[in-house]
Formats: structure tokens, C-alpha cells, sequence
């Protein structure tokens, strides 16, 4: 049987389930395309920027049970995507990265896009692949999307020259898709003995990642036996529910909320599942892990890279953690015998009202935005976090009930994912409301794809936390130098950016604004109109996030280095 290179791209993703491809059409990919333009299953979306189109594919795989999919050019469209997959490759996150390639059968040199690109993706993917003739297609496409799944999932590039494309050739057959059998194998003794260190233990506790995000029946058993307190990393937010008695919030060292490092003050042994204990999740590495630490995680290169393990368990957490409960449950553990949840509860109350006696007259109290928010959300409902400030204000102060419904850029830290990663995250779940947290730094390098919001009908609402600073930054500036260099960004006028890109518009400018902002903001996302949240946030005062990762760098840095920054602080202060 012969079909085009195109034909076979469009039947494997069809059968690979894949909803919609992101990217902009060019003289290497229009086959493709046109393919995809006929397709009953997939949507093919513009997007401005590939970067843009990224972030929508990884959100599509955060959020959705298909994995997001690129079809770019190559050379420029590689390289201008490159920073939603290096996003995807740091994180976890799978995705299937389709480019056109140069023509395969040309008798001339430096033809246009030629450049080596599988070198230049190489570290940021899991594999990348060219197909040099038809009968590669559907085998290739199958094998990069099984190794974009398998273990820790991350991205993958596949490469398909134009002249297959365009070309007829022999196909060879055309198979259905078959997923790859599990490869989980943790024998039972090992089972047995991490629940036996467990049980044991006068105050455990847990520690989830990203990797236990579909695991929250089994974590939150495991956590029940044991009366355990659980915190989460950034990424893993929404891996334990925030109305969890024992929930205390993200990391449990210095740089956690109070709740998570009064919880966590003498844990004795503590279960991490899909965490890698990388800088955000440990408050840059200030978290005291006890010598009893049972890791299990999918890759094993984590094991005792930063902290050293008692116990190892190599496998999916959605297959080990059940098994970990049982074993648990048949030893009938005590569990920890002071009244965790109540100290939970009382440093959780203590926060929010900390936070909601702090207010500055003419801007918006980030604590009381996120308490009106989340009366007005359902659980099933998501929020879409880009890089900033604002990411650790909605962590410490936005409680997630729901596996998966928030979202973040964390380990590559990239800026500019959330307005992009609204929209995909939209796409995926059209019957949801899809909020986005968006500095207003983060927000200029993206904003353009408000474009495509518009032109989709994508109804969701961008809030822009409005200071005129890159604040993550300028605080951090602050206290070592006294000043503030290339973080300020100026007056901005987000309207324009509305009128200019055919969105909605409006001003959160004082505590008095919110209810009413809030319900209009939803109210026209749910007639399928973007809106632009302008909010005149106040971040006068600090995360817990900010104040313990300056002190623990501080008190990391060699005393030479830290007395002179100590001495040009002071020193600055009196001098100006």
C-alpha cells in the first residue's frame, strides 16, 4: 500500500489519541497540515509563537489524558520551542515534538532550516528520531510516544523530511497502537520493609511530587495510618488534597508555610514518592531529611543524589503506593499520638489571618484575591501558575483540592508559561473554569498569545498581578544590595493589550474590587470570552518562600563571601 509521509503522520496520532497539535504552518510542515485538516479526532492550532505552542502542548499533558503535541518547522521553529521543552524535559511531562525536516533527496547543499537540530535537542529530549522512508512513520511515531510515556515521561522530536511528506511510498502495514506493558517490579520484602520503618516511627511524615499526582486514594491511606502530616512539592501541589486534615502545605523546612515546618519539626522518618528533592520543592535545599527516608520515585538516578535514602522503591508510584498501604495496614501502626491535625489547623488559621491583617490601602491583598477565588471555583475547576512571585503567593495561600488542577513551571523556571498553558489547559477541559496567575513580567513575554485565545473562543481568565517589578527578583535584590537593577518594568497599561488581541478587560485596583471583579471575570470566561484580570496586587509583604531560601543561601555561602555581603548591606543602608 502506498500513502504520503503526511497521510501516516495523521493516522499515528490518531491512533495515539492526540486532540490537538500546536505551531505555524511553513514550507516543511504544510502537508502535514493539510493532513491534520482533514482529521475527525485532532485539532490543529495556530499559535504566535512556537515557545507559546510549548507550553500549550505540555499543559495539554498535565491536564488531559492525551499528550500534547508539537508540529513546527525545523531550525527556527525547533529553536523558538525550545523552552516549553526543555519546561517538559526538567518537569516530567511527555510530549511529542513533530518537525518537518529538509528534503532527504536533494542534490543541493544549505538548503533553508538546515541546520543540526537533533544535536541541538538532544539534551533537552528523551530521544529524537528522523524517518527516512514511509514505512518508518507509524513504527517511529509509536516508539518516540512509548518513550515519551515510559518511566519519568518527558518530550521526545521526531523528524520528518518534506520529500516524505509529500511523496507516496510503500507504508507497510498500518497498525493500531498497543500501549507498552508496565515494567514496575519491586519485590514484596522490599514492600514490607519500608512499611516496617514506617510503622515504627514516633512522628513520619510525607513528601509528594508530581510523580504521586494520580496516587492520592493510596497517599492519603498511608497517610491516615500513620496520622502522618504531608506536604507537597511546587509541582506536586495538587497531588494531596488542600482539605485534608493533614495537608500543611508545599516543602517542610524554613521556607515552608508554618503549618508544614511546625508539622515536620521532629520527623523521624518520612516517605518522598515522585519527588527528586530538587531546589524549589526544598526551599533551596533547607529541609532536614531524617536518616529514615524512604524515596520512591520512577527514575532511580534521584536515589541519594541529594539526600541519602534508608529505603530505594524504583517504580510508578500508581502501582507501589497501593502496595506500600497494604503492607502498612496489616501492621496496624499507632501513628504519630500527638494531635497533629490540630496543630495543622491552628498554624493554617494563624497564616491566613496573618496574611489578611496586612493591608495597604489602595492595592489588592493577594490572601483575600485567593479566598474569593476559591469560594467561587469547584474543586474540578484549575489554576495555571507562570514564574514569579505570584507562583509562591498562590501556593502558600490557594488551597487545591483536586489531583492535577494546578499547574506550574518549576525545575526548568521558565517565564511567560502561564498564558499559553491557560490556554491548552482550557482546550483540554472546555467545561471547566482555567485561571491563570500571571506576573505582569511573565505576562509581556507571552501576552501576544491572547491572539489565539481570542480566535479560539478560549473563555478563561488571565489574571495579571500588576506591581510594575519583576518582584521575585527585585525582592531578593533588595535585601543584599540595598537596590534594585533591571527589575523594575515601568507603567504598564494592560488594556491596550486587550483592545490590540480582542479580549475582555478589567481593573482589580483595591480590596473592594474583588467579589465583584471576580464574578464578571468568570462570568464572561463562561461565555467563551478571554479576560484579561488587571489586579494592583500588593506584594509589600513577603512569602514564607522568599524569607527562608535568603537565609538558608546566606547561611550557605563561605564566611568571607557572607560577611562581605553582610557589610555592603549595612553599609548601603546608611549610605544610600
Amino acid at each position: 500500500m502506498k500513502k504520503t509521509g503526511a497521510w501516516l503522520v495523521r493516522y499515528a496520532l490518531e491512533q495515539l489519541n492526540i486532540t490537538h497539535t500546536f505551531g505555524i504552518p511553513g514550507v516543511h510542515n504544510t502537508e502535514i497540515y493539510d493532513e491534520l485538516d482533514q482529521s475527525a479526532s485532532i485539532t490543529p492550532v495556530l499559535v504566535t509563537h512556537e515557545g507559546c505552542g510549548a507550553f500549550m502542548a505540555d499543559a495539554i499533558s498535565r491536564t488531559s489524558d492525551s499528550v500534547g503535541t508539537l508540529v513546527i518547522v525545523p531550525a527556527a521553529g525547533a529553536t523558538h520551542a525550545a523552552s516549553g521543552i526543555g519546561e517538559a524535559h526538567l518537569d516530567g511531562i511527555p510530549m511529542l515534538v513533530i518537525s518537518g525536516g529538509v528534503r532527504t533527496n536533494s542534490d543541493f547543499d544549505y538548503q533553508l532550516h538546515d541546520m543540526k537540530q537533533h544535536d541541538m535537542l538532544a539534551p533537552i529530549t528523551k530521544g529524537t528520531y528522523k524517518i527516512t522512508a514511509h514505512d518508518q512513520v507509524i513504527p517511529t511515531l509509536y516508539e518516540a510516544y512509548n518513550t515519551a510515556i515510559s518511566g519519568e515521561p518527558g518530550p521526545v522530536f521526531v523528524e520528518v523530511p518534506v520529500n516524505i511528506q509529500l511523496d507516496t511510498g510503500e507504508a507497510g502495514d498500518l497498525p493500531a497502537y498497543q500501549p507498552p506493558s508496565s515494567t514496575t517490579r519491586v519485590d514484596d520484602a522490599a514492600i514490607a520493609a519500608a512499611a516496617a520503618l514506617l510503622a515504627k516511627a514516633d512522628k513520619p511524615g510525607l513528601f509528594l511530587g508530581w510523580g504521586a499526582v494520580d496516587c492520592g486514594e493510596a497517599s492519603a491511606r498511608i497517610a491516615d495510618l500513620l496520622n502522618a502530616p504531608v506536604a507537597t512539592t511546587l509541582q506536586g501541589l495538587s497531588a494531596f488534597p488542600a482539605n485534608h486534615p493533614l495537608h500543611t502545605g508545599m516543602s517542610f523546612g524554613p521556607a515552608a508555610v508554618p503549618a508544614a515546618t511546625e508539622a515536620f519539626r521532629e520527623c523521624d522518618a518520612l516517605l518522598a514518592v515522585g519527588t527528586r528533592f530538587a531546589e524549589i520543592a526544598t526551599g533551596s535545599f533547607g529541609v532536614t531529611v531524617p536518616a529514615n527516608l524512604v524515596h520512591l520515585d520512577i527514575n532511580p538516578k534521584v536515589f541519594n543524589a541529594n539526600y541519602p535514602a534508608a529505603i530505594s522503591l524504583a517504580g510508578d508510584a500508581r502501582d507501589l503506593l497501593p502496595r506500600l498501604a497494604e503492607a502498612l495496614a496489616a501492621l496496624k501502626p499507632a501513628g504519630r499520638k500527638d494531635d497533629v491535625q490540630a496543630l495543622i489547623a491552628r498554624q493554617k488559621q494563624a497564616y491566613r489571618d496573618e496574611w489578611f491583617a496586612h493591608n495597604v490601602a489602595d492595592r489588592v491583598n493577594p490572601a483575600k484575591y485567593f479566598a474569593a477565588l476559591r469560594e467561587r471555583l469547584g474543586d474540578e475547576d484549575f489554576l495555571v501558575v507562570d514564574d514569579g512571585n505570584h507562583t509562591f503567593l498562590a501556593a502558600e495561600l490557594m488551597p487545591i483540592h483536586a489531583a492535577r488542577r494546578f499547574i506550574s513551571p518549576t525545575d526548568f523556571n521558565c517565564m511567560g508559561y502561564a498564558v499559553p498553558a491557560t490556554i491548552g489547559t482550557k482546550l483540554a477541559n472546555p467545561g471547566a473554569q482555567v485561571v491563570g496567575i500571571i506576573g505582569d513580567g511573565a505576562f509581556l513575554m507571552t501576552a501576544m498569545e491572547l491572539f489565539s485565545a481570542a480566535a479560539l473562543g478560549t473563555g478563561a481568565v488571565f489574571t495579571v498581578f500588576n506591581d510594575g517589578e519583576l518582584s521575585q527578583i527585585s525582592q531578593a535584590q533588595q535585601v543584599p544590595y540595598n537596590r534594585k537593577t533591571c527589575t523594575r518594568l515601568g507603567d504598564l497599561r494592560l488594556q491596550g493589550i486587550a483592545d490590540a488581541t480582542g479580549v475582555e478587560y478589567l481593573r482589580m485596583e483595591t480590596n473592594a474590587d474583588i467579589d465583584r471583579c471576580l464574578d464578571e471575570a468568570l462570568a464572561l470566561a463562561s461565555q467563551g470570552r478571554p479576560v484579561i484580570l488587571d489586579v494592583k496586587v500588593d506584594y509589600s509583604k513577603k512569602t514564607r518562600f522568599t524569607q527562608g531560601i535568603v537565609g538558608t543561601n546566606l547561611k550557605r555561602m563561605p564566611f568571607p563571601t557572607k560577611v562581605r555581603m553582610i557589610t555592603r548591606a549595612l553599609w548601603r543602608r546608611v549610605t544610600g
